[in-house]
């Protein structure tokens, strides 16, 4: 089983990276993937093919919705984000556009907040290399400011389940980690993103209209890669089990890491339990958070918005894992 999913693992690690088949395909890749290493860990059963077919149902009818409802408000949306822009200086839209998405995702969901981001992006007509970075910091916030309440992703509801949290729980444990976080990430994409320039390049090359069968083509590719993030985490929890739990908290931080790939929640889901100590759950949560950020199959946003974009695998690699490695560094070794 080891020898199985270790290998499983390298593939969903690498395969996006270096096939661009794999890349254009990545949702169905992980569905794949996540069904043979249910199968190479022997939990596959109906009961887990039920949950995980019903599991995404509300993520992609949301994303539906939000995308119709974009299509509809595009012309009132796009005039509101020049109207704001216009008359702030553009290092400060930046920032609050970081922060505020990293703080409403816990109300609107990271999935909202993830298109919302696009719209945004598509309209603000940056170059490559600025539209990449924006949206990276930008999923690394909504992806930590979503895990506030059990409303904004998955990992925060099965938290506050397994320890039998109010609902407010998870803003008094990490509140005050995360908003640093969230400061931080738009403190560096005020500083690094620079302004587009001229009124012609205002909605980039990506402002085309999408039409309804864009829409619903998203929505479904969204259901897979959900269903292929729980079969994923089904999959490696008896792996998890036995050679994550009893770590050392510190050593259980880095090797959280993974949850680049893996489904953070699945990952909670088997790390925490209500013997922990607050401090401990505060470093398992973190680093479950932090990493997410990294690859493209680490948060549903990610997801979205790469897919959205057309930003590869292999480009948010390349920024999006310093950037986490970094942060990780200095969590480790300041905060906690």
């Amino acid at each position: 089983m080891e020898i199985g999913l270790s290998i499983i693992f390298i593939l969903v690690l690498l395969g996006p990276l270096l096939i661009k088949k794999v890349e254009e395909n990545i949702e169905v890749f992980l569905l794949v993937m996540g069904i043979v290493a249910c199968m190479v860990s022997g939990v596959y059963s109906e009961m887990l093919f039920f949950i995980a077919a019903t599991d995404p149902i509300f993520i992609s009818i949301a994303v539906i919705i939000a995308g119709i409802l974009f299509k509809w408000l595009q012309e009132p949306l796009s005039d509101m984000i020049h109207f704001i822009k216009d008359r702030i200086p553009f290092k400060l839209f930046i920032f609050m556009v970081v922060l505020l998405l990293g703080l409403i995702s816990s109300v609107i969901t990271a999935i909202i907040a993830a298109l919302m981001l696009v719209f945004i992006v598509i309209e603000l007509g940056l170059a490559k290399k600025d539209k990449l970075l924006l949206v990276i910091l930008s999923c690394f916030s909504i992806g930590l400011g979503a895990a506030l309440t059990p409303i904004g992703e998955p990992l925060s509801i099965v938290t506050i389940s397994k320890l039998n949290g109010d609902f407010f729980y998870l803003l008094r444990l990490i509140g005050v980690e995360i908003l640093l976080a969230l400061l931080l990430f738009s403190f560096l994409a005020a500083i690094i993103i620079k302004s587009p320039g001229g009124e012609k390049e205002r909605g980039g090359e990506h402002n085309q209209e999408e039409n309804y069968e864009d829409i619903f083509i998203r929505g479904l590719k969204i259901y897979f890669f959900v269903m292929g993030l729980t079969f994923l985490g089904a999959g490696f929890e008896p792996f998890i089990s036995a050679y994550f739990l009893g770590l050392d908290p510190s050593l259980l931080y880095w090797l959280n890491m993974s949850s680049a790939i893996l489904d953070n929640a699945t990952l909670a889901a088997a790390e925490i339990n209500p013997d922990l100590s607050e401090s401990v759950i505060r470093v398992i949560l973190l680093g479950l958070m932090i990493s997410g950020g990294m690859l493209v199959p680490g948060n549903i946003p990610n997801i979205i918005a790469a897919g959205k974009l057309g930003i590869t695998s292999k480009d948010w690699a390349k920024y999006g894992v310093p950037i986490g490695l970094c942060v990780m560094v200095l969590y480790y070794f300041i905060v906690l």
